[in-house]
């Protein structure tokens, strides 16, 4: 997902968390001290949520199985988005898939993860489930079962979007934009027309037109975006084609009629449950994301394009 915008306004791209983050802002003047706030939100973030640090909270949720741990108000907070998309999606999004993302080789930097050719061996086995999870908000602490294991890549990057976008707008008091690998949340005054939104296939430069797959630029003025799909991190090993989506089901990954799926929403962390849930459950995520009256665009492995109602008129689309 890329974005652009109508009116001048400032732009900061780097990496943090393993993907690409884009920082928009509405006065040029604090673009450089809002993007300190934002590297420093996503050091903690990062301390506190990676499955790839061996320091950081949730790798130390290894070390107690089966006992409650006292952990940080954010990781607290990064477990209850986990939890509540596993419930909104009816475990589609499951944050018990962290030994299955393993499995299939995901177990450190995806950078790394492509440079690597070791085969692995796929077997079918039901991720554990997030109902295993006891997470105690109020004594601030949380009980992982032995052989368990946590991964908050469906759900991290967009809540740690949603929480910048919305603290840097309240700080600067500007219109803020945090776009972390995709995911993408807005927050303050937007620009005159509001954020213009290009959704595509695969992440890429807001200078360049993806030469491959379909894309739409649309207008965001509120809320999050989301993509999810299978283009954009995938890797092979021992002859198979792998990616970052797993079906909890199968502890695979999936195999969906959906190249990617596109959601809007009150928040980059729901919508980002949802295009994740859209892909896992397949033929019937369309129908799904009507009844909960997400606007969606779905783009099959054929390239046909489906919206759901209120999905916004594209400013420019193309195939």
């Amino acid at each position: 997902m890329t974005t652009t915008t109508l009116r001048r306004t400032a732009a900061a791209d780097w990496r943090a968390l393993g993907t690409g983050v884009r920082l928009v802002v509405t006065d040029p003047a604090l673009l450089d001290s809002c993007n300190l706030l934002l590297a420093r939100h996503l050091a903690e973030v990062d301390a506190a949520c990676s499955r790839f640090r061996a320091d950081s909270e949730l790798a130390a949720l290894d070390a107690s199985p089966g006992r409650p741990v006292t952990v940080s108000p954010l990781l607290a907070e990064a477990l209850a988005v986990a939890l509540r998309a596993a419930e909104a999606t009816d475990g589609a999004v499951d944050p018990t898939v962290g030994s299955a993302m393993n499995a299939i080789g995901y177990d450190r930097d995806f950078t790394l993860v492509r440079e690597d050719d070791r085969p692995v061996r796929l077997t079918v086995k039901r991720a554990p489930g997030w109902r295993l999870i006891d997470l105690d908000r109020t004594t601030g602490t949380v009980t992982v079962p032995a052989g368990v294991r946590l991964d908050l890549g469906a759900t991290a990057k967009a809540w740690a979007a949603d929480k910048a976008a919305a603290m840097l707008a309240d700080v600067a008091g500007c219109g803020v934009l945090v776009s972390l690998g995709g995911d993408t949340a807005v927050a303050g005054e937007p620009p005159a027309g509001g954020w213009n939104i290009r959704v595509q296939d695969i992440t890429g430069s807001v200078d360049e037109t993806p030469t491959d797959g379909t894309y739409a630029t649309i207008g965001l003025r509120s809320g999050g975006l989301a993509t999810s799909g299978t283009a954009a991190r995938n890797w092979r090993r021992g002859g198979h084609e792998l990616h970052h989506i797993v079906d909890p089901g199968t502890g695979l990954p999936v195999r969906s009629p959906w190249r990617t799926v596109s959601v809007a929403a009150a928040t980059s962390a729901d919508a980002n449950a949802a295009s994740t849930a859209a892909m896992v459950k397949g033929a019937g995520a369309e129908l799904w994301l009507t009844r909960l009256g997400l606007p969606a665009r779905l783009v099959a492995q054929d390239g046909t394009v489906v919206t759901t109602p209120g999905w916004p008129t594209s400013l420019v689309a193309a195939a």
